[in-house]
């Protein structure tokens, strides 16, 4: 399951549709589908969430160590399921990244099953168990990265999943908070093109392309200079977008507080990002084995990557939320296409 699709079916179906008439959006009203808040659900989704990022952070130390094949067999560790083996070498963080991963996947089912339970928002019980069938994924790509010795493409695509599943985590935790169930939402017509929804879109999009520049080159899969061009397009696109947020919806707090936290972030992902640059291309180019300012460099830039994509998809999520695109721009977008098409 994508982050375009969480974004776009989970917010859909928070918002109730009338008839929409001048510069009315979709709905001229938007609010949550009326929900009980569960603080222990909420809880446990938070939790979850954020064991997510420990085995993200626990699967760049695999990464960064050279552990990856330290573990030759799967789904068992040497032949056996729960066994604990000799740490030696790299199998200490191979096989404890396989335990972590493996306890996060029964929080997914966990949450999932009290997601249908406890939850009456029909579309978050199906994101719920979209969430489950994505670990489940991630965790089949995790064998095969074993199986079939670590081909670039296939690693990549276990590290861009595993994001993924990050992201979903995390609305989950957004969709269940008191805040998103209780509060009825404060909203501004964006007439602006393109709109900040497609500016938050657009920045998820382009860190998506980052994430997998950066898996391709961690896994010797591509050069270095591919990854650290786009760098810079990143931050001018994420640069775009948090300055439009901030300058235009500064009220809206929930439009506010990720916009602030999605350019800090930045800041710190281009210092991380530099510093694994040096202590790993530079510095560290003739080091037998990784190094400490190596492996705390380039795990932390992982982790922080995490953060940051998050991050987005919450601001994607509530900007849909606090600030629909005007009607009169839709409009005018369809009688254009229809111009366009019937030319």
């Amino acid at each position: 399951m994508s982050v375009f699709s969480t974004v776009g079916c989970a917010a859909a179906a928070v918002l109730e549709a009338k008839p929409s008439h001048g510069l009315e959006p979709r709905g001229s009203i938007l609010k949550a589908v009326p929900a009980k808040y569960n603080p222990a659900h909420h809880a446990f989704a938070v939790f979850t969430a954020c064991a997510t990022l420990v085995v993200i952070t626990a699967g760049a130390m695999v990464t960064s160590n050279d552990a990856g094949l330290s573990v030759p067999d799967w789904p068992t560790s040497f032949g056996y399921l729960v066994k604990v083996p000799h740490f030696v070498g790299g199998v200490r963080y191979e096989w404890s990244h396989r335990m972590v991963a493996g306890t996060l996947l029964v929080l997914t089912l966990g949450i999932a099953l009290s997601t249908l339970l406890v939850e009456k928002r029909r579309w978050l019980r199906w994101l719920a168990v979209a969430a489950f069938c994505t670990v489940i994924l991630q965790a089949t790509l995790g064998g095969m990265t074993v199986l079939f010795f670590q081909p670039p493409w296939l690693s990549t695509a276990h590290a861009t999943v595993a994001q993924t599943f990050f992201c979903v985590a995390v609305a989950i935790a957004l969709f269940t908070g008191r805040k998103w169930v209780e509060e009825q939402p404060q909203v501004e017509f964006d007439s602006r093109r393109p709109s900040l929804f497609t500016l938050t879109l657009f920045s998820v999009f382009v860190l998506y392309v980052q994430l997998i520049l950066g898996g391709m080159f961690r896994h010797h899969g591509m050069s270095w200079w591919p990854h650290v061009l786009n760098a810079l397009f990143v931050s001018v696109v994420l640069a775009w977008t948090a300055v439009r947020a901030l300058s235009v919806y500064s009220r809206i707090e929930a439009v506010q507080r990720p916009a602030i936290i999605m350019v800090s972030l930045l800041v710190v992902q281009l210092c991380l990002g530099f510093a694994a640059f040096w202590t790993r291309v530079e510095w560290g180019r003739n080091a037998i084995q990784p190094e400490l300012p190596m492996v705390a460099a380039t795990v932390t830039h992982v982790a922080v990557g995490a953060l940051l994509l998050a991050t987005t998809v919450v601001l994607a999520i509530q900007v849909w939320r606090h600030v629909p695109v005007a009607f009169a721009e839709r409009t005018s977008r369809t009688l254009e296409r229809e111009k366009f098409t019937a030319a």
